[in-house]
């Protein structure tokens, strides 16, 4: 989970900042920022699922601690551990969510996890209303991204 984001940045600020900094959809399998739809304006956190764990210690010594590189803001990142860890648990929890049905900008984003597609975005149906959303199902579901394990590869 990142939090303290600037409240100003879009998801595609966002991913695109990430994967400026090498950490962007080849590197996650998962990556949803919830938005406030009254204001529309994100709600400050973020959720980021690595492909690999190996992945979460260069991105914590990138961005925990750091001021945030858009806005002028004050905010300094943090980045902890997440209750739903992996990318088939945060699946689970929004397939039948009723974000699924608003705009693609909205719905979380779901990378293909490896192979010769990784980091690809893959359309499928989403659980609830029987259209289709910009989630998709790789097959294996990645690792999990769990802090502890990359606590204990420093």
């Amino acid at each position: 989970m990142v939090r303290n984001i600037p409240n100003k940045y879009t998801q595609q600020m966002l991913l695109s900042e990430f994967a400026g900094a090498n950490h962007g959809p080849t590197k996650m399998d998962f990556f949803y920022l919830p938005i406030d739809f009254k204001n529309k304006c994100n709600r400050g956190y973020a959720f980021v699922n690595f492909c690999d764990y190996n992945d979460i210690v260069p991105f914590l010594e990138e961005y925990n601690g750091s001021r945030w590189k858009k806005f002028n803001s004050d905010k300094v990142c943090d980045v902890t551990y997440a209750r739903i860890q992996g990318k088939s648990a945060m699946l689970k929890r929004f397939e039948n969510s009723a974000l699924m049905e608003k705009d693609d900008e909205y719905r979380p984003k779901v990378f293909v996890s490896y192979g010769e597609r990784k980091g690809e975005i893959e359309v499928i149906n989403s659980g609830g209303g029987g259209g289709s959303s910009s989630i998709m199902m790789g097959a294996g579901g990645g690792v999990s991204s769990s802090l502890h394990r990359a606590a204990a590869i420093q």
